[in-house]
């Protein structure tokens, strides 16, 4: 049997374990929701450190001042834009209806030759689409029946940007206090991982610090670019609302290999509206300079940055994205990198060969 002390000692520490995990559970409860905008805001404010650091700087150290004025900054950065963005678009919806009208009351139209002649689908294409173009009350009665069956959808999705804005409003306050307050963050969580993980947490830091901004810099600003340059293409092709269809593309371009989807289904209705050169000219642009962003110069952005191969930091984003929403994008490829760095430490530590003599006595 165990002496008396030490069962004493043994309970204290299982009731001691018991109550630190129920605190745990209960503080994860309370602050589960804030998690995403605690993330984003320390995206943000490790990814503009260095502008924060030169502007703290003029102003003379004072810092919360100056990260008052950082906060700002981003604020009308981020707010400017969106609200631009919205404006334009909400034109860009009305030329889009209009089009779409005109181009109904307009009917019947006839497929190419070469669409209506596809086995099986090409004639269920076309018969669908004389029964869109003569018959309006038809047509009306589907978009209504949709719309009842993706009710709850729409009602989700609304909901969603809105929790999405509320969230942003919370990592836009956030990024304050760690803008003040970030050196100081950084070295006490340091200090307490390197009493779990020892000197090697530096290296771990260096990683994610290194993964964050690189895939940053590789989403993000490569998913503009597509938006830009898809939107090029669907003006010069004639497509109405450019610019609605330009920042939905740079939506999807966040996902690997998803911007395909909006301009080939733009270039296919294209040739199937009889637009046969235009359709043509938009799936070459799409093909040539609108997935070579993807395919080219985000893998050398984010490979080259992070040393981490681009199918791992692709399986990291999309898998990431399926795991924790929108901030999987960076928390994927962050959890792979701090894997390759674990894998890469291993493989540098001699490991004994069991080929080798013992050492003498």
């Amino acid at each position: 049997m165990l002496p008396e002390q030490d069962a004493s000692a043994i309970t204290r520490r299982v009731i001691l374990t018991l109550l630190l995990g129920v605190l745990f559970v209960l503080g994860y409860l309370v602050l589960s929701w804030f998690i995403a905008p605690a993330v984003w805001a320390a995206i943000l404010a490790y990814v503009t450190w260095p502008a924060y650091k030169r502007l703290r700087h003029l102003m003379r150290g004072y810092a919360m001042s100056s990260a008052l004025v950082m906060t700002l900054l981003l604020t009308t950065a981020f707010v400017l834009p969106l609200l631009w963005l919205i404006i334009l678009m909400q034109r860009e919806f009305v030329i889009a209806y209009q089009a779409a009208s005109a181009y109904m009351a307009d009917g019947p139209h006839r497929l190419p030759d070469f669409v209506a002649g596809l086995p099986w689908i090409g004639e269920r294409l076309q018969d669908f689409l004389n029964q869109i173009t003569t018959d309006p009350v038809a047509l009306r009665e589907q978009l209504t029946s949709w719309a009842r069956q993706w009710q709850g959808q729409l009602g989700d999705l609304i909901g969603g940007v809105g929790r999405n804005a509320v969230k942003l409003g919370f990592a836009l306050l956030t990024v304050l206090f760690v803008y003040r307050d970030g050196e100081s963050l950084l070295d006490q969580v340091q200090r307490v991982l390197r009493r779990f993980l020892g000197g090697r947490v530096d290296g771990y830091v260096v990683a994610i610090g290194h993964t964050t901004t690189a895939v940053l810099y590789g989403l993000v600003l490569t998913a503009l670019a597509q938006g830009l340059l898809a939107g090029v293409g669907y003006w010069f092709a004639g497509v109405r609302a450019p610019v609605l269809f330009g920042a939905f593309t740079a939506l999807i371009a966040l996902m690997p290999f998803g911007t395909p989807f909006v301009w080939g289904s733009l270039g296919a209705w294209l040739l199937f509206s009889g637009n046969t050169l235009e359709g043509i000219g938009l799936l070459l642009w799409g093909t040539l300079v609108v997935s070579s962003v993807d395919n080219l110069i985000r893998p050398l952005v984010i490979s080259s940055a992070t040393q981490i191969p681009f199918l791992l930091v692709m399986f990291g984003v999309i898998g990431g994205l399926a795991a924790f929403g929108l901030i999987g994008m960076f928390i994927g490829p962050v959890i792979v990198a701090v894997l390759l760095a674990v894998w890469r430490e291993w493989l540098e530590n001699k490991l004994p060969d069991p080929t080798d003599p013992p050492p003498a006595a």
